[in-house]
């Protein structure tokens, strides 16, 4: 489903169950070339207090909407990990609210062979006020490619929600690369010397590799819109934390589905992508990679206009020291 290890692999995540009234809930984790599920959550206690999935109740005849066990992904603190948002209800089923799952190194022997695991953030104020919550997901409603939370919660009735918005207000030194892969279609046969934009796509796969502050090799990826079922709520482009790390991307590579049949692998490379940029890639034609196009837009921020205004100043200082001492040299 998304990258948690940092290797370049993308992982299949499984949130379970384990009975029928999810007292003994856990999250699996499996990837190519493992042929076991490993656990990379299973403690679920806070305190006095079981928490566990909401057991989804298939029952048509019900006035009470059941809504599936489902995981939103993505970095809300851009350090390379992508973390979760979880729907988690208390055992005695008096309440249901969202969890950050937030991915940290794995710290028990269940999970050594997956490297990461993830970690309930149990004592966050603005996501604990909202009570009987049933979906949540990450979305960037500012453009600015930090992901905040939108949370929907059951009112009043039944089948009365109430959504609210929390804003991510994580503050640190960190970068990010956001990437959308259009289809390269047009509706109708394109006018000439018009490039087909389309729409973004489900299947692209993107991925990255660069040098981390340390000095070592860095590798992401992440596949657009790998969801259509179980109220995926998925962002139409892929937000990539790059950790702590100014230096360009070194590769970004960007691949297309193709054809039933065909052997030949549609996949394109560009280099130097600058950090807290967005990327837009037009796939067009599809069958010819090198003719692919992408777009790369950057918003300066204020750091840009303190940099200048440095910059200026020490010159400034400079120049001074030198009139001075020209001035006493004659």
């Amino acid at each position: 489903f998304s990258l948690t290890d940092g290797d370049g692999q993308s992982e299949h995540l499984l949130p379970v169950c384990e009975d029928k009234t999810c007292q003994k809930s856990a999250i699996y984790l499996t990837k190519l070339g493992l042929d076991q599920w490993i656990p990379v959550l299973q403690d679920f206690r806070n305190k006095d207090t079981l928490w566990g999935f909401v057991p989804y109740q298939n029952d048509k005849s019900s006035t009470e909407i059941s809504f599936p066990i489902t995981l939103h992904i993505g970095d809300y603190n851009m350090d390379g990990y992508p973390d979760a948002l979880a729907i988690l209800m208390n055992t005695s089923g008096s309440n249901q609210q969202a969890f950050l799952l937030e991915n940290v190194p794995c710290n028990n022997v269940s999970c050594r062979s997956a490297r990461r695991m993830f970690k309930v953030f149990w004592e966050l104020s603005d996501l604990n006020q909202i009570k009987d919550a049933v979906v949540a997901t990450f979305f960037d409603i500012y453009e600015d490619g930090i992901l905040d939370i939108i949370v929907l919660s059951k009112g009043y009735s039944n089948r009365d929600f109430a959504i609210h918005t929390l804003k991510n207000n994580f503050e640190a030194d960190a970068y990010f690369v956001k990437v959308i892969v259009l289809s390269g279609l047009c509706s109708n046969d394109c006018p000439r010397k018009i490039t087909p934009f389309g729409v973004n796509q489900p299947g692209p796969y993107i991925k990255y590799t660069t040098v981390d502050a340390n000095g070592y090799l860095k590798n992401g990826s992440a596949g657009q819109l790998s969801q259509s079922a179980h109220f995926a709520l998925q962002l139409p482009y892929n937000v990539l934390g790059l950790g702590r790390s100014a230096n360009f991307l070194d590769h970004l590579y960007v691949g297309i589905p193709r054809p039933s049949g065909e052997k030949s692998i549609r996949k394109q490379e560009w280099t130097a992508i600058i950090p807290n940029s967005q990327l837009i890639v037009i796939p067009y034609p599809h069958n010819v990679p090198r003719s692919w196009s992408a777009k790369l837009y950057l918003t300066p921020s204020n750091i840009v206009l303190l940099t200048a205004i440095a910059l200026i100043g020490v010159c400034v200082f400079i120049l001074a020291i030198i009139g001075i001492l020209h001035w006493q040299e004659k």
